[in-house]
């Protein structure tokens, strides 16, 4: 069993290279699976992080109802608080997986022996918050032709035949910046916090993660997405359970995807 990390600081030349392993393309059901098997073991924690994951999707679906113009900048704000919320729930999975019991205030401190890669993360994730953001603008500025919506129908309202263009462009940006955040963070931040290595370094593992698994990373993202909407539905409770079971599932994904030779 590896052993933790002793913080940020290890040096390039003691700390050892991470190598991407070949996944096969069932491997996130297993990591869902492990997942459970967390969240049942420690159902304190998953209430906690359950219910922060809650209020970010009531803050999104109270934005998508009233200024669904701001509803990309809502959801890129999320996913760049999500991960790092969810790094409680990743120390909690390797604390058990180590023999350990669950430790909520440990959880929430887990990210102070890493604040020099954690912040290079924050930087690169508000940059793509932004430009997502701003991009979304962009796009109901130019393609939506019904004027704004702002009442209780705005399903009805973006997805109005006479929108058509919009929906395939909003889609296909949002599209571009989801994959981006994906690729660069679906394993980064469990490796940050297992080894205490740098940013880019965690950032291009994940990376390479995807590109080498690609049909199982495919899989992966799209059980995320599936079982995120579903979640929303009715007012968002499901959050309360999917949220913390996609994050001890994510440290089960990284454990499989990335080996530490040595």
């Amino acid at each position: 069993m590896d052993s933790p990390a002793t913080g940020g600081g290890a040096s390039a030349a003691t700390t050892p290279r991470p190598q991407v392993r070949s996944i096969a393309f069932g491997a996130p059901l297993r990591w869902l699976a492990r997942g459970a098997r967390d969240l049942a073991a420690m159902p304190g924690i998953a209430a906690f992080y359950g219910l922060c994951f809650w209020g970010m999707a009531a803050a999104l679906g109270a934005v998508f109802r009233h200024k669904p113009e701001y509803t990309m900048t809502i959801v890129s704000g999320c996913l760049l608080v999500g991960p790092f919320l969810a790094m409680g729930l990743y120390d909690a999975s390797r604390r058990r997986e180590q023999g350990g019991g669950p430790n909520l205030a440990l959880s929430l401190t887990c990210w102070d022996r890493h604040l020099g890669s954690m912040g290079m993360l924050a930087l690169v994730l508000l940059l793509l918050e932004l430009l997502w953001g701003r991009a979304s603008l962009v796009v109901f500025a130019v393609f939506f032709n019904t004027g704004m919506p702002s009442t209780a129908s705005v399903l009805e309202a973006v997805f109005n035949p006479r929108n058509w263009q919009f929906v395939v462009v909003y889609l296909l940006v949002g599209g571009v910046f989801a994959a981006l955040v994906f690729c660069s963070m679906v394993v980064a931040i469990p490796m940050i916090l297992d080894r205490g290595i740098d940013a880019v370094t965690a950032a291009l593992t994940s990376f390479a993660v995807v590109l080498q698994n690609l049909a199982a990373m495919l899989f992966w993202g799209a059980l995320v997405v599936a079982l995120t909407l579903l979640a929303l539905w009715p007012w968002g409770l499901g959050v309360l359970v999917v949220g913390p079971w996609l994050g001890h599932a994510t440290w089960h994904a990284y454990r499989e995807a990335v080996d530490w030779p040595g």
